[in-house]
C-alpha cells in the first residue's frame, strides 16, 4: 500500500509538473467562446418592463441573443450565455430597457403611432412619450402626417416626467439644442477680452 501511494504520488507530482510547462498561470479572462454567466440588477419597479407583456420582451431577448435569463423580484437579473459578445449584448439591452428616461435629455426615437393631437414616440425599448403637435415643428403645422409618418426617425428632448410616468415630448425644442450644439463646436470657445491697459 506505502508503494502504490508512493507512486500515484509521483504520478501527480509529474502531472502537475507538465501543466505547468504548458501553462505558468490561468488565464485572467475567460475565452471570448467560453459559457458564461453574468448577474446583473435593475430597478424592481422596472421588472415588469423586461419582462414584458406576456413575457414578449425578455423571451425576444433570449431568442435573439441565444441566452438564457432569470429575473427575480428583488431586481437580480441572471444571464447564462454560450460566448462573451451574446452576452454583452444581451446586457446592453437590458439595460437600455430599464433605463429610466431623463427629463432634458436628447434621444433619437422611432414614431410608433399617429394621432390628431401628436405622436408617440418610443425613445427606448417599450418606453414611450407623447410629442404633441405643437412640439413637432417651431412654426403652426396642420396635420402631424405634414411633417412625421409611423417608423420615422425622429430626434426628440424629454421636457417631463409626470408622476404617473408619462413623458411629454419636443422635436423643436431637440432641433433648438442640437443647433446650438453645432454651432458652438464650429466657433469654438470665445476669444477672451485682453486685460491689458490701452495706448493713449
Amino acid at each position: 500500500m506505502e508503494k502504490a501511494l508512493s507512486q500515484a504520488y509521483d504520478a501527480r507530482m509529474h502531472v502537475l509538473n507538465e501543466m505547468e510547462k504548458a501553462i505558468k498561470q490561468p488565464n485572467p479572462e475567460l475565452s471570448p467562446f467560453a459559457p458564461r454567466i453574468v448577474v446583473i440588477h435593475v430597478k424592481p419597479d422596472r421588472i415588469r418592463t423586461l419582462i414584458g407583456p406576456g413575457g414578449k420582451t425578455i423571451r425576444g431577448i433570449q431568442e435573439k441573443f441565444a441566452v438564457r435569463l432569470n429575473v427575480e423580484d428583488s431586481g437580480k437579473v441572471t444571464i447564462a450565455s454560450p460566448d462573451e459578445n451574446a452576452c454583452q449584448q444581451a446586457i446592453d439591452m437590458i439595460k437600455s430597457i430599464t433605463e429610466d428616461v431623463k427629463p432634458g435629455s436628447l434621444y433619437l426615437g422611432i414614431v410608433k403611432g399617429i394621432k390628431e393631437f401628436g405622436a408617440f414616440v418610443e425613445i427606448l425599448p417599450g418606453q414611450e412619450g407623447l410629442l404633441h403637435v405643437t412640439q413637432i415643428h417651431s412654426e403652426y403645422i396642420e396635420q402631424v402626417t405634414d411633417i412625421l409618418k409611423e417608423g420615422d426617425e425622429v430626434l426628440v428632448k424629454v421636457l417631463e416626467v409626470d408622476n404617473f410616468g408619462k413623458i411629454r415630448l419636443s422635436r423643436k425644442a431637440a432641433i433648438e439644442e442640437k443647433a446650438a450644439q453645432i454651432a458652438a463646436e464650429r466657433d469654438g470657445p470665445e476669444d477672451t477680452p485682453s486685460e491689458e491697459p490701452l495706448s493713449v
